[in-house]
């Protein structure tokens, strides 16, 4: 069975201080977010599910994806959801030269169009993977984007993992101010679809709202 690092350590948080990895100001509000979308099998469903729950959240979106994809990127937004860059192509940043990576965020953005809608604010961005170079991390954060981590990892896309051991993945860190990485991919499927709606039964259940996450000023 996989391992993954489900809780972001309090170390590893304040090596990148820079990077948004929760709220800890927040005293009832949990940040759910899913990587990789849109698409037509996963993500109309997500948002049936954060609807039936009164629930806001935020998508970091593929651009390649959302080109394909153009009417459920809009229904995110006409859900009321935000939405973030994530690369045109899913690129591992360790993986990829800077000057390459950064025309590939400004690819997405092309396609997104975040800038148009967030005038005043920073635009959301997560590296795929959570791998991105320190330099390609200053030159997008001077471009004006905020880089959006996590502090809670469901690892639903672990295919090795059960549905219980992603519930129990996300219920025993959560906490308010919590940022919780899903994804809306055909890989995360079948643990996501089992795992969801019990998360926003228990966020529920606590008395918590789900809250979409803004960028912070410029």
């Amino acid at each position: 069975m996989s391992s993954h690092v489900v809780k972001t350590p309090l170390l590893v948080q304040n090596l990148f201080p820079k990077r948004i990895w929760r709220f800890p100001e927040s005293p009832n509000e949990i940040y759910l977010t899913f990587d990789d979308g849109p698409i037509p099998q996963v993500t109309p469903w997500v948002l049936a599910q954060l609807k039936a729950h009164n629930a806001k959240a935020t998508f970091f979106c593929i651009g390649d994806n959302a080109t394909q994809h153009p009417d459920i990127l809009q229904q995110i937004r006409d859900e009321g959801h935000s939405i973030g860059n994530h690369t045109y192509n899913h690129l591992n940043g360790w993986a990829t030269s800077s000057s390459h990576y950064v025309k590939n965020v400004q690819l997405a953005e092309g396609t997104l169009q975040l800038e148009a809608e967030n005038k005043g604010t920073q635009i959301l961005f997560r590296p795929p993977y959570g791998k991105i170079k320190n330099e390609q991390a200053k030159k997008l954060q001077k471009q004006g984007y905020a880089i959006v981590m996590w502090d809670v990892l469901s690892a639903d896309f672990d295919v090795s993992l059960s549905a219980e051991k992603c519930y129990q993945n996300v219920v025993k860190n959560i906490q308010p101010g919590s940022i919780v990485v899903f994804h809306d991919s055909l890989k995360a499927h079948g643990n996501l679809k089992q795992v969801l709606p019990r998360v926003l039964d228990y966020i529920d259940e606590c008395g918590w709202v789900c809250s979409s996450i803004i960028g912070p000023q410029k």
